[in-house]
């Protein structure tokens, strides 16, 4: 078992499909991923970040910014709109 790296702001974390837990993931940083989760919006989430540390509004964009990009990078998480539907396509000339 290897022991704990050191984490940093800009490692959002890994998740463990083995184990079904976070690694690596700070007390802030999880912070990050839930209001992120709850949110509609980015903006959304880093301003619920800024009130719940006390920092300001441009330093809670950044880091809740920074969760975001890492957990995409991670394929956890994907930036941009949500993915369009798949088009479901009927048999031709099937008629029930």
């Amino acid at each position: 078992m290897r022991p704990p790296a050191r984490s940093s702001p800009t490692r959002a974390g890994r998740f463990s499909e083995q184990t079904g837990r976070w690694a690596y993931l700070t007390p802030t940083a999880s912070a990050a991923v839930l209001l992120l989760l709850a949110s509609t919006t980015e903006e959304e989430a880093a301003a619920r970040f800024a009130e719940r540390y006390g920092i300001g509004a441009g330093q809670a964009a950044v880091d809740v910014r920074t969760v975001a990009v890492a957990l995409a990078a991670q394929g956890l998480a994907h930036d941009g709109p949500p993915a369009a539907k798949p088009r479901r396509r009927g048999w031709k000339g099937w008629r029930p």
